[in-house]
């Protein structure tokens, strides 16, 4: 083995340490069991998948997708996201019918990066996909249910931002014509650089109407009093029923109980494009990325042979950890030091502490140099040696 790589790791991958590890179990657990009582079911789809199909569907960029050959010769790729893996599970065996369908998932995905950058190539994403219903009350429920799980994973203070891909486009669209002279705009918002939207919009050939509604764009970011005000600005009925649908999503939001959880923000788009409508992000302290996001995706099955709306959302725990900050671990962890002589009285003594649902590990005091050092890794420690006890 070459001593360079010896203790190196691929760029962007991680060690997940056991304090670390109990941490995340933590917080899955408890955002796993919130998304159980919603009602949705839990699956597993491969690491791997074709490019062709999985890795085609995605919206994650080629160039950010882990790629290798198997022993056909076909294009394979690890999984870059779990929403396009969910759709091709369910267009292929779940959807037999037109009934909603409520999955969930738990597992990593790897995105390659570049340089390093401080950013993970493989993280571990929980989230939620419901398929087969097209109703604003849908995407409400996804707010809703992001809400409560970040909530039962501890988490007191953040902010979910929605906006809406469909008003956005046909704002674009019937200023500037075409999608090409609209993509340099989205770039500076899903970037949130808006001195240089602003500098680019009014280097642009515009009536001074249409310069003043894109200008007046970036200041509909706010509470509900952002839809009326959105109204004016688009003025055919695309616009219109994009800004009906969010109207509806706040009626619905505000019955959920979750209305102060969220602002508006129609500004915001994503580099995800299977998006559709509706979509939101969420952030917290701490944190200079969104721990989650999601929203509405009518179009991608298309790519697997259905037709259905669709709807879901992500949360990533590396980021969720970060916002939660200090997270105590679960129970404290026992420990039975023993001599060989009283080797069976420690294994009866391990044995009901963990039947009580007690953490216990057992040492025989042969495999330990340093005792002192030893028990420092300890809540509580029993000494069975020879003929004494001490705990």
């Amino acid at each position: 083995m070459d001593r360079l790589f010896m203790f190196e790791k691929p760029l962007g991958m991680r060690d997940t340490l056991p304090e670390l590890f109990e941490k995340k179990k933590k917080v899955r657990t408890s955002v796993e069991e919130t998304i159980g009582q919603w009602g949705y079911r839990f699956i597993e789809t491969p690491a791997l998948e074709y490019y062709e199909t999985v890795g085609a569907a995605s919206a994650i960029l080629d160039r950010r997708l882990f790629k290798l050959l198997d022993q056909q010769g076909h294009t394979l790729v690890l999984r870059p996201d779990m929403t396009a893996p969910i759709a091709r599970v369910a267009a292929s065996r779940l959807m037999k019918d037109d009934t909603p369908l409520k999955l969930a998932y738990s597992a990593n995905v790897f995105r390659a990066q570049q340089r390093e950058g401080g950013r993970p190539a493989e993280f571990e994403q929980i989230g939620v996909e419901c398929l087969n219903d097209e109703t604003v009350s849908c995407d409400g429920e996804m707010i809703a249910l992001l809400t409560e799980s970040l909530e039962a994973a501890g988490l007191k203070e953040f902010q979910i931002s929605i906006g809406h891909i469909g008003f956005v486009e046909e704002l674009f669209q019937q200023i500037l014509g075409t999608s090409e002279r609209a993509e340099q705009l989205r770039k500076f918002l899903y970037e949130k650089n808006y001195v240089g939207y602003r500098e680019h919009v009014n280097s642009l050939a515009l009536s001074s109407i249409d310069r003043q509604r894109l200008l007046q764009f970036l200041e509909l970011r706010g509470g509900p009093d952002v839809i009326e005000h959105a109204l004016g600005l688009t003025e055919n009925g695309t616009g219109r029923d994009a800004i009906g649908q969010l109207s509806e999503l706040w009626g619905i939001l505000e019955d959920y109980g979750v209305g102060s959880r969220v602002k508006f923000d129609l500004t915001l788009v994503s580099h995800m494009s299977y998006y559709t409508g509706i979509l939101f992000e969420v952030y917290a302290d701490r944190v200079g990325f969104p721990l989650g996001n999601g929203g509405r995706y009518n179009g991608l099955l298309e790519k697997f042979g259905r037709t259905a709306g669709a709807t879901g959302f992500a949360i990533r725990i590396d980021r969720l950890l970060q916002a939660l900050g200090t997270i105590k671990t679960d129970e404290p962890i026992y420990c039975i030091l023993f001599s060989p002589e009283r080797r069976k009285e420690a294994f009866q003594t391990a044995s009901i502490l963990r039947k009580k649902g007690k953490r216990a590990v057992l040492q025989d005091i042969g495999g330990v140099r340093d005792v002192d050092a030893f028990a420092r890794n300890f809540d509580e420690i029993t000494y069975l040696l020879g003929g004494i006890q001490n705990g």
